[in-house]
């Protein structure tokens, strides 16, 4: 779907949170409302910029309410800022993407967001999930989990994906 000519797209800020339980699955939601309806997702959600809270404030809060887990910053790695352009030719993004340091040992209870489920990382592959997460945020995670990567990517809306590298940080040993 495009956007109407001239139109000025809506700008949205959000986080996204990768977490896993003991054995190293990951946890996704089957989303029941937009964005990303009748697809499997990592959890996360929209900051509430009325209260100046930070991505990292909106992921403590998220986890809390999705899935009953209760963090802090420090069990909270910033790997990634996504900036999307015209997503679904809808709306431009900025996501921080969190990996959570602490494992979930059960699966949430089912709410009105959507219900949950454990996957193992190749299992993820053969989901419904949106293509911009197969084809960037998933490779991210896989690639970039534990370290560090800004981009760009242009959701064209007659399909094409440009994705722009902006910064890379790789962790070494220390000096």
């Amino acid at each position: 779907m495009s956007a109407p000519k001239n139109s000025v797209l809506p700008f949205k800020i959000s986080v996204l949170v990768f977490l896993q339980n003991p054995c190293g699955q990951e946890l996704l939601i089957f989303r029941r409302k937009p964005p990303n309806r009748d697809f499997w997702s990592p959890i996360g959600g929209k900051l509430d910029m009325s209260h100046g809270e930070s991505p990292c404030q909106c992921a403590i809060r998220e986890i809390g309410e999705e899935v009953g887990l209760e963090v802090d910053a420090a069990d909270l790695h910033l790997f990634s800022i996504v900036s999307e352009k015209a997503y679904e030719g809808r709306v431009h993004w900025l996501m921080f993407l969190y990996k959570c340091r602490k494992t979930l040992r059960n699966l949430p209870a089912e709410m009105d967001e959507g219900h949950f489920a454990f996957f193992n990382r190749a299992e993820i592959d053969n989901l419904e999930i949106p293509e911009t997460d197969r084809r960037v945020l998933w490779p991210l995670y896989d690639r970039h989990g534990d370290a560090f990567v800004a981009l760009r990517a242009d959701c064209d809306p007659r399909g094409d994906l440009t994705i722009t590298f902006e910064e890379i940080f790789q962790p070494g040993p220390p000096p």
